[in-house]
């Protein structure tokens, strides 16, 4: 990279080591909440003004209520019979990150799909800081084109560079 170089790791450069069991603790329950499809008690592992940062579609929740309002009851409207399995769990001081799969049954209206039944893989990845207990940030990434994929529709139409690794098309290349 040519010329100056933005700061990395801003976040959690003064990050406090000595916090990591407590963090730990307050995920694993918290995700034992969410497996349970707790809703209306969830406050006890949020604060109350806490921050949920979704990706594209998924939108961005400022605290608890909107939380529960406007991701959990719509996704377990959307998708019943779920379980989160997180594949790997990373704790540092007062950050905790994972990524993994929710497995469930598409039973309601996901993205104008009306409700197949069908079984369905839902990735995510979350990254959360923990102060005090509770969880006051929580970035989010879910994969909803893959789970549209899966629901037989192409969020891409037919553009995305899935096409390169099959071999339909060929990828391009920067001039240099």
């Amino acid at each position: 990279m040519k010329g100056s170089r933005p700061e990395q790791a801003v976040l959690t450069k003064d990050t406090d080591m000595s916090k990591t069991e407590d963090t730990r603790r307050v995920i694993e329950a918290m995700v034992d909440g969410l497996n349970d499809h707790r809703i209306n008690d969830i406050g006890e592992f949020f604060a109350e003004g806490f921050r949920w940062m979704g990706n594209q579609g998924c939108g961005t929740k400022n605290g608890v209520k909107e939380f529960q309002d406007n991701w959990q009851r719509p996704f377990q409207a959307a998708f019943s019979d779920k379980v989160c399995i997180d594949e790997a769990r990373l704790y540092m001081g007062e950050w905790a990150a994972a990524f993994g799969r929710q497995e469930a049954t598409h039973s309601g209206e996901f993205l104008g799909i009306p409700p197949t039944g069908k079984r369905v893989e839902i990735r995510y990845m979350d990254f959360w800081k923990v102060v005090d207990g509770k969880i006051v940030d929580n970035w989010v990434n879910v994969d909803f084109a893959h789970v549209a994929a899966q629901l037989g529709v192409d969020l891409f139409q037919g553009h995305g560079w899935e096409a390169y690794d099959r071999g339909e098309k060929t990828p391009p290349r920067p001039d240099n």
